[in-house]
């Protein structure tokens, strides 16, 4: 039904256009010289990506009325979709000239100015007009945008601030500023920011879209979600607003409902990527869904993504040169990623491996700090296209592109159908399962995570590494590992520290069936999402439904990184979520001292527990399906003598396994590029 409801907008759409043409060229015959019918024409040319006919009648509506900025700037726009940028650039000074006040001319004249590559000459004349209008926001604006264009982002904060000041009522500044404080990691201020552009312009369906992002990048996805189901009563079926939707529902443990929402956005624009995106990252999450089922949604998104052919590649196919690495994240940082590959990277030969970071939404924290020190170049992406990334991929003379993001938060995975490198490769950052991509080559696995019998569920070539796929970096600050704590206790406590995300209704039932037998025993959940009452109120509720009591579940919310691995000296044992595994937390799980229960199924994000408990030694702690789930956490929890003895050795054991090696996961890695660049080679 949405999808019929948007061919019938579109069709009266075009009938209205039409009508609208006709006027005009009744208007003209009796009057060739009416300015407005000119311009009217000139914008549906325009929508039409008609620059020949725009060109012609704005030239002559300049001609006829020099005075309208309006013209100026829509002639602006023609010339630019004919690449005519020198003139363009003369027309939206033109306008900006004539309408001092609007900041459309002024962005326009930064966007031209970006493209044709005089954006310092620009910067000056908007310095000079701030100094001599120190009270229009509008200069000031436009220096915001384009300072954060020329990688001057603390600058570029300070004029937008300035325009937000110098106009408190406009919605724009306020907009733009969140946008860069977001894109800059400065998320209270963000969200300060956003939340006053949606209080000044309510009617704006994406300001409140933009608020809700920052909020759930904020772990608020309580606050999100019922922000974002506020703009669906407001405005309908809005594509992104439900796409987002999708997210923060999944992030609240909804999974089922977050499936429905992302099929209600397909259906209301069935054409589109974004609401496929979505879907492909909640499916993981659902219990019952299929690797052939995941494979063939994730198809079926890549399918839809826009895509440009890719020129020949100048890359020399010297099978043995040193060769540049590009790493495509928004996670090169204190995050999952972060902790999980940057060890690898450290240990390439740099004279064999550049290293080459494209980062969205950059950072200074430590690990942001390791990878810029071994990056050859850095480079902050977060204003490019996904064709301008791909254009500055290939000017880098990147040789192996790997995508560390898929479509996650702060991803440009989509970037990757333009094709920024002559090999491309996915590895970790929501690497759930396939990345379904045509054009990504490879995926870096091993062989717990894809063995055979499952390599038909991937699109992708499969780079299985010798050991694990991953190598831990175990953060210095750890606290020490302490005795097992249900000999002091007098029983046993359970935990889990996953995102609520994965916490399913099968998880929850099996969970409860390992709590009624072991007696006294008491479950830990800790994670953002339960700093939200009334997710706290679901959440026992749903234990409470398979005969749980709620004095035997405790909730916790978050807590800085050391408080947190700390609160591991309070459990015995992990019971990992399922479908959906553990990844990072059953790492610092195992550093912790404390084992973990995991249930791996076919996608690969069922599997990353099965992956880390193996290349640690621990491939005696997986089940093989959930009442073997049951009985071994039932009998791991009844041999106390046993599970304190592998808590004090587990750091050791941890810290010379394969899974925190990292020269040896070094060369392995090395050995896997060379291996994909020799490919090409030789094809």
């Amino acid at each position: 039904m949405a999808a019929d409801a948007l061919v019938a907008e579109d069709t009266a759409q075009a009938a209205r256009l039409a009508a609208v043409e006709h006027e005009c060229h009744r208007v003209l015959a009796i009057d060739p010289h009416c300015v407005e019918a000119l311009l009217a024409l000139s914008r549906i040319a325009l929508s039409r990506r008609d620059s020949e006919t725009a060109r012609t009648k704005l030239l002559l509506c300049c001609g006829l009325a020099p005075e309208r900025a309006e013209a100026w700037d829509a002639l602006g726009l023609t010339l630019m979709l004919t690449q005519e940028l020198d003139q363009a650039a003369e027309a939206f000074a033109e306008a900006q000239r004539l309408a001092p006040a609007n900041p459309d001319y002024a962005l326009h004249r930064v966007e031209c100015a970006t493209a044709s590559g005089t954006s310092e000459a620009l910067l000056e004349l908007l310095d000079a007009a701030s100094a001599d209008d120190a009270v229009n926001p509008v200069p000031m604006l436009a220096r915001g945008v384009l300072l954060e264009r020329l990688g001057r982002r603390a600058e570029a904060i300070d004029a937008l601030e300035a325009s937000a000041a110098l106009a408190p009522d406009a919605p724009l500044p306020s907009s733009l500023l969140g946008g860069l404080l977001a894109r800059s990691n400065r998320l209270r201020e963000a969200e300060a920011a956003l939340r006053r552009a949606v209080e000044l312009d309510p009617a704006n369906s994406r300001l409140p879209n933009d608020h809700a992002t920052v909020l759930m990048r904020m772990h608020r996805h309580a606050e999100a979600r019922a922000e974002l189901m506020r703009v669906l009563d407001e405005h309908g079926e809005v594509v992104h607003v439900l796409s987002n939707l999708v997210t923060a529902t999944v992030c609240l443990g909804m999974q089922e409902a977050a499936v429905a929402l992302a099929q209600r956005a397909i259906a209301a624009d069935p054409d589109a990527s974004l609401p496929r995106r979505a879907l492909c990252n909640a499916l993981p999450y659902c219990d019952g869904v299929s690797g052939g089922a995941l494979l063939a949604a994730l198809h079926d998104c890549s399918d839809r993504l826009p895509r440009t052919a890719a020129p020949a590649f100048g890359n020399a196919p010297d099978p043995e040169r040193p060769l540049v690495v590009g790493l495509l994240s928004g996670s090169l940082k204190t995050h999952p990623v972060g902790w999980l590959t940057v060890a690898g990277f450290e240990t390439l030969d740099p004279d064999q491996f550049a290293i080459v970071c494209l980062a969205q939404h950059g950072s200074q924290d430590p690990i942001a700090r390791r990878f810029r020190a071994i990056a050859a170049q850095w480079h902050d992406v977060d204003t490019l296209s996904d064709i301008a990334l791909a254009s500055l991929a290939r000017e880098l003379g990147i040789d192996l592109l790997i995508d560390l993001g898929g479509y996650g938060d702060a991803a440009r995975m989509t970037a990757c159908a333009h094709r920024l490198a002559p090999v491309q490769l996915k590895w970790v950052g929501m690497q759930n399962h396939s990345s379904g991509l045509a054009e990504m080559d490879w995926m870096i696995t091993d062989r717990w995570e894809t063995p055979p019998e499952l390599a038909q569920l991937y699109s992708e070539r499969l780079l299985r590494l010798p050991d694990g796929y991953v190598c831990y970096s175990p953060p210095p600050y750890a606290p020490d590992v302490i005795e097992l704590p249900a000999l002091k206790e007098g029983r046993v406590t359970f935990g889990c520290f996953n995102n609520l995300a994965k916490v399913t209704p099968r998880a929850i039932a099996t969970w409860s069936a390992v709590l009624q037998r072991v007696r006294d025993s008491r479950l830990v959940l800790k994670t953002h999402q339960f700093a939200d009452a009334a997710t706290r109120e679901r959440i026992t509720a749903c234990f409470a439904a398979h005969g749980v009591a709620p004095e035997r579940i405790e909730l916790r919310g978050a807590s800085p990184h050391r408080a947190f691995l700390g609160e591991y000296n309070q459990i015995d044992i992990v019971l990992d979520p399922f479908p959906y595994s553990g990844g990072l937390t059953t790492c610092e799980a195992l550093w912790m001292g404390v084992p973990t229960v995991t249930l791996p199924g076919e996608s690969f994000a069922s599997r990353h527990s099965l992956s880390h408990l193996s290349n640690a030694g621990l491939a005696d702690w997986v089940a093989a399906d959930a009442h073997d789930y049951v009985e071994l956490a039932v009998r791991r929890a009844g041999d106390l003598p046993a599970l304190a003895a592998l808590r004090a050795g587990l750091r050791a054991q941890v810290k010379t396994s394969p899974l925190c090696d990292a020269p040896r996961f070094g060369r392995n890695l090395a050995a896997a590029l060379r291996h994909t660049w020799r490919e090409w080679c030789a094809a």
